[in-house]
Order: C-alpha cells, then sequence, then structure tokens
C-alpha cells in the first residue's frame, strides 16, 4: 500500500522518518520508493536542479528511481512552494505528480509520498496538500515533531486531515528537541487524543543514519505494507 506523510510542521524530521521507513521497509523485503512530488530549497546540479530531501529519499529507495520522477516540482528557492513556483513562473498542478506517481509504482511495492512543509501549506492558489493524497488515494500518515507545542499542532493537524477527508492512519513521533521534558507524558497524551495509532517513535538523532533507526519502524512498515485501505471518497 502506499502513504502519504506529512508533519506537523516544517523542520520536524518528515524526511528523515521517510526514509527510515523506506529503510524498514525494504528490510522486510518489501520494495519501497520514495517520492517528493513538491521539493522548495534546490541547488544547481550538472542534472538540473536537485533537492535534498529528494535525494535522500531516493538513497534509500529501492532500485534507483529517476529524479524527475521522485521531485518532478523542484524549485529554487527555500520558501513557501507556491511562492516560489510564482517566482519560477510555473504552476503546480496534479497531472505531473500523477504522471510521475505511476511511474514510480511500475517498480515498487510501496510509494512513500512526502509532503513538503506542514499538512495546510498551500501548494498553488487552488492546490492543497490533500489535493495529491485524494488524487493518487493515499491515506496519510503524521510525522510528529516532539518538541514544546507538538500536542496542539498534532491534534489540529489530525483534525484538519479529517476535515479534508482523508484517511490518517497512523502517526510517527520524532524526537527532534533532545531537552525536550516530560516526553512520555506528552507521548501518552498523543496515544490517547489522536484518532489514529502510534507506528512507532524515533528517538533524537541529529546525525543519524535513517537505516540505523529502521528498527525503530518497523511496525509502521508491516502496517503499510500488509493493511488494504479504501480509497479516499
Amino acid at each position: 500500500m502506499n502513504v502519504f506523510v506529512t508533519g506537523t510542521d516544517t523542520g520536524i524530521g518528515k524526511t528523515f522518518v521517510s526514509a527510515a521507513l523506506l529503510a524498514a521497509l525494504n528490510a522486510s523485503g518489501v520494495r519501497g520508493v520514495g517520492m517528493k512530488p513538491v521539493a522548495s530549497g534546490c541547488s544547481d546540479t550538472p542534472a538540473g536542479l536537485c533537492n535534498e530531501d529528494a535525494l535522500a529519499l531516493i538513497a534509500h529507495s529501492s532500485g534507483n528511481p529517476p529524479y524527475g520522477q521522485v521531485n518532478p516540482y523542484a524549485l529554487r528557492e527555500p520558501i513557501a512552494p507556491h511562492i516560489a513556483a510564482a517566482d519560477a513562473g510555473i504552476e503546480i498542478e496534479i497531472d505531473p505528480i500523477r504522471a510521475a506517481f505511476t511511474s514510480l509504482s511500475t517498480n515498487a511495492d510501496c510509494v512513500v509520498v512526502e509532503g513538503v512543509g506542514g499538512w495546510c501549506a498551500p501548494l498553488s492558489a487552488t492546490l492543497m496538500q490533500a489535493d495529491i493524497a485524494h488524487a493518487l488515494q493515499l491515506p496519510v500518515v503524521l510525522v510528529v515533531g516532539l518538541r514544546l507545542g507538538c500536542l496542539n499542532h498534532a491534534l489540529l493537524s489530525a483534525r484538519a486531515i479529517a476535515g479534508d477527508g482523508c484517511q490518517l492512519i497512523g502517526w510517527i513521533g520524532n524526537r527532534i528537541d533532545a531537552q525536550m521534558v516530560r516526553v512520555d507524558e506528552n507521548l501518552a497524551t498523543l496515544r490517547q487524543r489522536l484518532p489514529a495509532p502510534c507506528l512507532g517513535v524515533l528517538p533524537h538523532a541529529s546525525a543519524g543514519e535513517p537505516r540505523a533507526l529502521a528498527s525503530h519502524l518497523r511496525d509502521a512498515a508491516n502496517v503499510i505494507a500488509s493493511a488494504a485501505y479504501p480509497p479516499v471518497p
């Protein structure tokens, strides 16, 4: 089963979690491939504009997926994607994303599609993250950046995901703040109040290697690989 990974905010480790999830899937024998449909903050390379997050997903994907399929919209400026796209004179549209996703799916058992920013970050004047999840019929996994304020951000994100008619199938905690106090109590509150199960918690790893932390997401990989979810309405 394919999945859409979103986060409670920008900079809470969606890519790190997605890469670790890909590593867990591939370790279990499931061919996992990452996708970053829209990426702002890209650098010039001999192959054109490339994004570090998209390259990290490729590095942890099964096979060697083409960059253009993993990241069909590579935007130079590290700003909100709809603004970066306007600066580049383009508009983000669903059809190129759907075509790239279809191509990636032919060589994968599971495509892990990582969003940009938080769930409500706009992609264009009319397009939102939810439109990608709907178009590709993807259930959603929420990455919760564990730091002060995460309870509010997580609960609001879950409410927005449900309000957009998408299916939240689970959440993953990521300890981005090594100094956060009362972590266990915060995790207990998230487990009690979020309307989906916890699929794993990653320890703080400022310079960690996703493959080394894949074991923390073994349950997440099993849930995603084995369950069948109905299409998004």
